[in-house]
Parts: structure tokens; sequence; C-alpha cells
């Protein structure tokens, strides 16, 4: 089973996202939701719960229950906006012993067998899909002992592993989401952290896109266009 957080207000996209939800904003002819969806169905995915509040009506009269997609989908109304893990306190069915979580609003062929199957071969109480993210530094890079100069590194580039918006977790954990407040994901990953539950990550190789910004979603629908062409 999988549950897709589609309650945000999308400010940073307004005015696209005053009258319409970001997670139904089109790429190409589908709604940025909808590939999601789809590549959900693709690996199998036969139940979604789809959390949602801004506009959220929008959201159900598009998809309804599922059917025309072959899956049940189920949605969970929050009454105010409780971050992106406190509507899984407001789902009380979930039968699966884990299941996916993940935000709407993202544009990527993450492989969700490869982040299942890590997860259960290593054991993990919680798998978190990761990306590269490069920052380039475009001066030399001075390391110093404090005093005197050790090294000169001209224009470095560093990579992190960040988070990107998509997880597997064990429905046990569940309990540790306060009921209908506000909570955000990295509030219950601490949380796990530090009671010693394994948390492993695993990379995104493919493509991957927040679409958060005005630059992110024109990116994103350059992409669709040139995949579709």
């Amino acid at each position: 089973e999988c549950v897709i957080m589609a309650g945000g207000r999308g400010k940073r996209l307004s005015p696209l996202t005053d009258k319409i939800p970001k997670p139904m904003l089109p790429l190409d002819k589908k709604p940025i939701i909808e590939y999601n969806i789809d590549r959900l169905v693709s690996f199998g995915v036969k139940k979604i719960y789809i959390t949602i509040n801004y506009l959220g009506d929008v959201i159900k009269e598009y998809f309804k229950d599922g059917s025309s997609k072959g899956i049940q989908i189920e949605y969970i109304e929050e009454k105010k906006f409780l971050g992106t893990a406190g509507s899984i306190s407001l789902i009380d069915n979930i039968k699966t012993d884990s299941f996916i979580l993940m935000n709407s609003d993202l544009f990527t062929d993450v492989d969700f067998e490869k982040l299942y199957l890590n997860f259960i071969n290593q054991k993990a109480d919680m798998a978190i899909a990761t990306n590269n993210y490069v920052h380039d530094v475009p001066y030399a890079v001075v390391e110093t002992d404090g005093k005197n100069i050790q090294k000169f590194t001209e224009k470095p580039s560093f990579v992190y592993s960040t988070n990107a918006g998509i997880y597997i977790i064990k429905k046990k954990f569940t309990k540790y989401i306060p009921k209908d407040k506000f909570f955000d994901i990295t509030d219950l990953m601490s949380f796990l952290i530090s009671k010693k539950y394994k948390l492993i990550c695993d990379n995104i190789n493919g493509y991957w896109i927040d679409i958060g910004s005005p630059s992110e979603y024109k990116l994103a629908k350059e992409m669709v266009k040139n995949f579709n062409n």
C-alpha cells in the first residue's frame, strides 16, 4: 500500500496554484500526481491513500475511487496542515506490514522494487530514497590548520545525498505519530534514529525533480516534452 501526501499549498508556484492544487498542475497532458500514481500501479500497488487539504476536491473529482486505474484510492482529509507525516495518524486501516510514503509533487523514475528489496534484504525499519545534490564552489577553497595554509583546491565540487521524499516505513511505527498534530517525516526519522532503529538510504539512479518552484516546474515540462517526442 502507499500514502501520497497531496495537501500542500504550493505558494512558491502561485499564481498557478491559486485555483489548482500543486499536484494537479499539468505536465504535458497529465497532472504531476498522475505520473506517480501510474508508476506505482506499474509496480503492482493496488491501494493508495491520498492525503488532501488545499483544493482537495479537485484531486478527488479527477481520480475518484481509482477504478479507472484498476486500483483503490481512499482520501484522507486534513482539517489543518499536519506536516509531511501527520496525516498518517488519520489512517487506521493500513493492512500491509510496511507501506510507501511519498510526496505528490515529484517527477521521477524511482525504482520502487529496488527500494523495497533493499529495505527487505537489509532488514531495515525504514528506507529513504535519496538523490545526489552537487554543490560547485566557484572559488579556490583554502584548507588550514587554523593559521597555516595546508592545501588549495581549485573550484571543488561536493556531492551530498539528499532526501528525495520517498520512503518505506514499517506500519508499526505509525503509533509514534501524534494524532491530528503537525508532525514532519523528519521528526519520525530523528525519533527512530534516537531509538537505534535501522534506517537505510537508497539512491535514485535516474531522474528526480521536486516541483516546488517555477524553474523546477519548467524543467519538468521540458523533460516530459522530450520523453513524448
